[in-house]
């Protein structure tokens, strides 16, 4: 029982700091295009990533739960290492006001824990594979379709007057509603994956088991740390690129909404920060490369390339000063 309260409490706090990075991620053009006002823009959001875990499916949890590692052939430490590492870096970068993905903060714990614990061998490569893919290509997909979905915007508004603003808006709140509950249903699998895994290693469930209590913790904790909002990062994101109008945060949540919830149907594990980040980026260079904030974007870029392997270094020390422990 001390095992499965610690278990529980590292994964609501992991949770609940995704959560903050969600509400940023999500809600941030909304603010900043002063759409809505940014407690129900909170609201709004943490009520779609709630239902999203409901809605869209749980093969990203099955990823996590089973695609990485040899679930059955690791121990408690090793998951309880993973959150750690993953908890510390993102209080570090939160401090730092650097929005960085948790999904490869998690990751990158999960792999360096379970390698130092177990050798490489323990490491499944198509797991893996699809990993890299989905986080690696993610944030490439959402540039291209904030780019495309911009130009996209003005080729059908061509000939619109100023009036067409207040359209956006309205457009961009249901467009972010949708991206909350895609966002919500992939985070919250990541975070559902990691309490299976732990809940494995403890011998109380199999690795393709999926309880409904696990689905409704998990989306509890990101809509606890919604409800917060991450106020620090909402600032980096939604101000620092580029002055953002509601015709961008439209065209910027929309291809976010299609990317993530593509490949949360797909079992693709992305990272809906990164994913929203640079379609943020992407709907601000399509009206031209000078009007993005370029040294913002580099700072934040070199956070998400650190992230795995900081945070696998994290957990590897955090393994070995666990096992001694348990």
């Amino acid at each position: 029982m001390p095992y499965l309260i610690v278990l529980i409490g590292l994964a609501f706090i992991y949770g609940y700091l995704n959560g903050q990075y969600g509400s940023a991620s999500v809600v941030s053009a909304m603010i900043s295009s002063r759409s809505i006002h940014p407690r129900l823009a909170l609201l709004l959001t943490a009520v779609g990533m709630g239902l999203g875990p409901f809605v869209l499916g749980s093969a990203v949890a099955a990823t996590v739960a089973d695609g990485l590692v040899q679930a059955g052939s690791i121990n408690f430490a090793v998951v309880i290492a993973a959150l750690g590492g993953a908890i510390l870096w993102s209080l570090f970068t939160l401090w730092l006001k650097i929005p960085v993905s948790m999904s490869q903060g998690l990751f990158g714990g999960l792999i360096g824990a379970a390698w130092v614990g177990f050798g490489h061998e323990i490491i499944l490569i198509a797991g893996i594979t699809k990993l890299v893919a989905g986080l690696f290509l993610s944030p490439f997909l959402g540039l291209i379709c904030g780019f495309a979905a911009m130009h996209l915007c003005y080729a059908l508004t061509a000939s619109a007057t100023p009036h067409m603003n207040i359209w956006f808006q309205r457009g961009q709140i249901l467009v972010s509603f949708i991206m909350a509950m895609a966002f919500g249903s992939n985070d919250a699998q990541k975070l559902m994956g990691a309490i299976v895994l732990g809940l494995v290693t403890l011998n109380m469930l199999t690795p393709t088991q999926l309880p409904g209590w696990v689905i409704a913790f998990s989306a509890s904790a990101l809509c606890a740390g919604t409800l917060v909002g991450g106020w620090r990062l909402i600032h980096t994101m939604g101000g620092k690129f580029y002055k953002i109008r509601p015709i961008h945060g439209f065209g910027a949540q929309a291809a976010s909404a299609g990317v993530i919830m593509g490949a949360g149907l797909l079992g693709w594990p992305v990272s809906g920060s990164q994913v929203v980040t640079s379609a943020i980026i992407g709907a601000g260079s399509a009206d031209r490369l000078q009007k993005v904030r370029w040294g913002v974007v580099q700072q934040i870029a070199i956070g998400w390339l650190l992230t795995m392997p900081m945070t696998g270094l994290v957990s590897a020390l955090l393994y070995h000063l666990i096992k001694g422990l348990i």
